[in-house]
């Protein structure tokens, strides 16, 4: 692990990179290694990010945080929530040692994903370190400054691939002053139904769940918005809540236990999906998680079956955890889409260094 002071580290880190590429010796960049099991298999030296941490700046009249890479996702959401503020698109934390690095990288979203927005909506700027060993600054600190928006947002589920993401500003929000979840007994067909009218009115819905003939509804915003949304909907309301919405974030579920688990995303309209395997539906119709047997997961003509079902509904499938990944975790890309990754990973990454081989080959 690099020591020093901070700047120290960067340099360090610079010098690394500047021999990796150099040599041609690929590069495994990892923070607290929560999310070592996303993606294609795991290549190259490890490359330890977590010493460069610590919280840059923090301005909660401005609603923006800056942190280090390797600052653990735990110390930002304790300071956020000392001011009544939060990570709106509430990152899925995957183990105490998730470092903010890794939430960009892999810009994985929770339960509120769908009313708050993604993880690539709340990155204001970021300083990416390039296969040259430089440090390149994009966007900003505050929410007007959009020079260089889409480059840095380009890093959110980058997945590493494009460099070392050294530090990233991203728009928090405040923490909702009243919350509630109700809880109904409705089919799948019905529950998309409902999920889909609901969307059209100015309901305050912040989170959605439908598993096993349940379908489960949070409720954020205004006391007043709230209440009324409860007396118009309806519906029982919603034993331990907090820990249930946790357990979607987290993982930590009971769903989640076992088994291959594919992740589907779809237009919210899009009717039930027939395949084999258990299903959860999120994020109003829009995220749906398909657990399927492993033998289906790893066999290549049950895998292009998902996704061609997938596809034909207006979507994607991503194989997000199975013991197999020689199918391919990610959607395959278009050709036109394919050409521009490869031409962005060319421009920061000429030698190939970072996470080799961990979306696509």
């Amino acid at each position: 692990m690099s020591t020093g002071s901070h700047s120290d580290i960067a340099a360090q880190f610079g010098a690394r990179i500047r021999a990796a590429t150099a040599a041609g010796t690929p590069l495994r960049l990892r923070g607290g290694g929560t999310k070592d099991w996303y993606g294609q298999a795991l290549q190259g030296e490890v490359f330890d990010t977590s010493a460069y941490a610590g919280i840059v700046a923090y301005e909660p009249t401005e609603l923006v945080i800056t942190a280090r890479c390797g600052t653990p996702l735990a110390e930002i959401e304790a300071l956020l929530a000392q001011h009544h503020q939060m990570l709106a698109f509430e990152p899925p934390r995957h183990g105490a040692a998730s470092t903010i690095g890794g939430v960009v990288a892999s810009a994985l979203s929770g339960p509120r994903r769908a009313s708050a927005g993604a993880v690539r909506d709340f990155v204001l700027g970021a300083v990416l370190m390039d296969g040259h060993g430089e440090a390149l600054r994009f966007g900003g600190q505050v929410m007007k400054n959009v020079a260089g928006y889409d480059v840095s947002r380009l890093l959110a589920g980058s997945l590493g691939t494009l460099g070392l993401i050294l530090e990233v500003s991203l728009k928090v929000l405040p923490v909702p002053v009243c919350e509630a979840s109700l809880r109904f007994e409705m089919s799948e067909i019905d529950a998309l139904r409902h999920l889909n009218e609901w969307a059209g009115q100015p309901l305050p819905i912040s989170a959605s769940c439908w598993h096993q003939g349940v379908l489960s509804l949070r409720l954020s915003g205004a006391e007043a918005a709230v209440v009324a949304a409860q007396r118009k909907l309806g519906g029982a309301l919603l034993a331990d809540a907090a820990a249930f919405w946790t357990s979607l974030r987290d993982q930590t579920h009971g769903y989640f236990d076992g088994g291959s688990l594919w992740r589907l995303s779809v237009p919210p309209a899009a009717s039930a999906i027939i395949l084999r395997g258990e299903q959860l539906i999120e994020w109003g119709g829009a995220q749906r998680w398909l657990k399927a047997d492993a033998a289906d997961a790893a066999d290549a003509e049950q895998a292009a079956a998902i996704r061609r079902t997938v596809a034909a509904a207006g979507g994607h499938a991503t194989l997000f955890r199975g013991p197999d990944k020689e199918v391919g975790v990610f959607h395959p890309l278009a050709p036109a889409v394919a050409l521009i990754n490869q031409r962005l990973k060319q421009a920061f990454d000429p030698a190939g260094i970072f996470n080799p081989g961990r979306m696509y080959g």
